[in-house]
């Protein structure tokens, strides 16, 4: 058998180099800051802050004393302890909120199904502000809870309406065939429409996941006691308001202070880099299916 090969052209060939040369330019840019934070949390603090330009190894010799000083910070493990008690209570419940929304959405027959649904995609169009929601929450006793992070933000519109398209598309004669067999609404979802949507799940985890553990705005707006604070609220102290008093550390703070920045960002944003790997295959799916009409 003879193969049949297509000859490139001059222009196709320019073209790919391009391409390449683009490619791995951008794969540089966008790996540089990453690689940047890495090397100057192992960097001497002192010399560091004296550096300009572009990183490329450890400034002062290689050190962890950064690193010794974030983990055994007790603000920084109490944020994360209180992150981790956010993850696991909201995700679950966000999950199971949303999932009954969208199961009840997603059924045929609905009275004011269309109304209501209006209803809720107005929501993410316009709000009442910052004002009437903080007044809510403070009237519903909130305020300075670690709950006032999950309860007020259980359903996302936007993840609800995945979700349904999601639940829509499962064919009809699954659920008719379950109902004939006596199955009543909770069994149909939980042993059903919730196995056949896994991919939807993991995007919704992924989702709600990373909006919690990002979050830090109404964290400062709620919460008043700092150990309740969760580990975005204790970085956002250290970078951007500079306050290294949050550190409750001995060392110089001018020196060692500046590569803590670096390691205090590496820490709390590992978790989410080793974490997302796992739930990839099912990101572009679980999406996919909730794009599609049902």
């Amino acid at each position: 058998m003879s193969a049949y090969y297509l000859k490139e052209s001059k222009g196709e060939k320019v073209f790919y180099i391009l391409n390449y040369i683009f490619l791995f330019v951008l794969s540089l840019t966008t790996l540089y800051p990453l690689y940047h934070v890495i090397i100057a949390s192992v960097s001497d603090g002192n010399k560091l802050i004296a550096h300009s330009g572009l990183l490329f190894k450890p400034v002062g010799g290689f050190t962890l004393e950064a690193y010794t000083a974030v983990l055994t910070n007790p603000n920084i493990l109490n944020g994360y302890l209180n992150t981790v008690f956010l993850l696991a209570v909201g995700i679950t419940l966000q999950v199971a909120m949303t999932a009954l929304g969208a199961y009840f959405f997603s059924r045929r027959n609905v009275l004011f199904k269309n109304v209501l649904m209006f209803l809720i995609v107005f929501t993410m169009f316009f709000e009442g502000g910052i004002v009437p929601f903080f007044l809510v929450c403070k009237d519903l006793s909130l305020i300075n809870k670690r709950m006032s992070l999950v309860l007020p933000f259980l359903v996302s519109a936007y993840n609800m309406i995945i979700m349904r398209t999601s639940f829509a598309s499962i064919p009809a004669s699954l659920e008719e065939s379950a109902k004939l067999d006596g199955a009543k609404h909770i069994d149909i979802l939980f042993k059903i429409v919730l196995p056949l949507s896994k991919a939807v799940i993991a995007v919704m985890i992924l989702y709600y996941g990373v909006g919690i553990w990002n979050s830090w705005f109404w964290a400062s707006v709620f919460l008043r006691d700092r150990e309740k604070y969760p580990l975005q609220l204790i970085l956002r102290e250290i970078l951007i308001a500079n306050d290294m008093s949050a550190m409750e550390t001995t060392v110089d703070d001018v020196g060692i202070g500046e590569s803590i920045k670096y390691a205090t960002i590496l820490v709390a944003t590992l978790p989410i880099l080793m974490v997302y790997p796992f739930l990839q295959r099912y990101f572009v799916k679980g999406v996919m299916i909730g794009a599609i009409k049902g």
